[in-house]
């Protein structure tokens, strides 16, 4: 099995060779220039990003073990610094939207690349701290509190995530001049399966509530294994059709920005949320969630639903 650290020096060995290609093709090709720089004089900008990006890079993933994870976090650092800066000036110009692009994917793999190297893993466990650590509800004599609270929860979240987010980006990808118009139809459409989609997430949200005794909130959790409603045929049926809205709401604002948001959504929770998750459901639960996961698939539905607990 290929180590962590193995990985993150693969990484940075080939973001130091992608790096110094596109100094190349900066320098040889103006179309790239202009649309990774814009008017930002790249022979100020080279020698810097040559020595702090593409040098570091490479020193990651050649010097000997105690040594590679300073350049690597010099070459994180300075991608986190570029890319902001790009995405000012993009923003305020209009220019450099694909370099702002380039050095976000860039900024996220350094990031990733250097955890690996310092710790050998991604502290996924400090997401789920504090407000959001996994705790159970306080059980309640009837479901409406849980119902009325997860209500609120998906009002909020909507309200964030399918709202204030997707405006953002989409505002951004107009600005950087990426936006690609996917035409009315897929507006349409991305409308029609969001409402359905959003039907499938009430329908689990009150399966939770009601035949849990809590909420869909991490600190809320319900207090009875949930295997009624949309739980009979998938183990994560409100996380599907969550995530898949997302990937609608990008089809109804023609925004690719958001589709990858989404993606990126899908991907965090699937392995960054979901163990902890279901390592606290198996703890609480026991042999009871350990037969349900057996009999029902994470994310492929059943084509039978399997029986309801009493």
């Amino acid at each position: 099995m290929t180590s962590a650290s193995t990985l993150a020096r693969v990484y940075f060995a080939v973001q130091a060779i992608a790096g110094a290609a596109w100094w190349v093709a900066v320098f040889k090709v103006p179309i790239v220039r202009t649309a990774t720089l814009g008017d930002i004089d790249a022979i100020i900008l080279a020698p810097f990003d040559i020595g702090l990006f593409v040098v570091a890079s490479g020193l990651a993933a050649v010097l000997p073990k105690r040594r590679r994870l300073l350049p690597a976090i010099v070459a994180t650092g300075w991608t986190l610094a570029v890319t902001a800066g790009l995405a000012v000036y993009a923003t305020l110009t209009g220019a450099a939207g694909w370099g702002v692009v380039a050095m976000a994917a860039a900024s996220i793999g350094s990031s990733v690349a250097a955890l690996l190297l310092w710790i050998g893993r991604i502290p996924t466990g400090w997401m789920l701290a504090g407000p959001f650590a996994f705790r159970a509800a306080r059980p309640r004599r009837t479901p409406l509190p849980h119902v009325v609270g997860t209500l609120l929860q998906i009002g909020a979240f909507w309200a964030v995530f399918f709202v204030g987010v997707p405006a953002l980006l989409s505002t951004l990808e107009h600005r950087w001049h990426l936006a690609v118009d996917g035409g009315a139809g897929v507006r349409v459409i991305g409308a029609v399966l969001f409402a359905a989609l959003g039907l499938a997430a009430l329908w689990s949200a009150a399966a939770l509530s009601v035949k849990g005794d809590g909420t869909p909130l991490p600190a809320a959790m319900p207090n009875r294994l949930v295997v009624a409603g949309p739980y009979r045929w998938v183990r994560n049926p409100m996380a599907m059709a969550s995530l898949a809205q997302g990937a609608t709401v990008g089809m109804m604002l023609s925004s690719w920005f958001v589709v990858l948001y989404a993606l990126a959504g899908a991907l965090m929770w699937n392995y960054a949320v979901r163990p902890h998750e279901e390592a606290d459901l198996a703890a609480r639960f026991g042999t009871d969630y350990d037969r349900y996961r057996q009999a029902v698939r994470c994310w492929v539905p059943r084509l039978s639903p399997v029986s309801p607990l009493p």
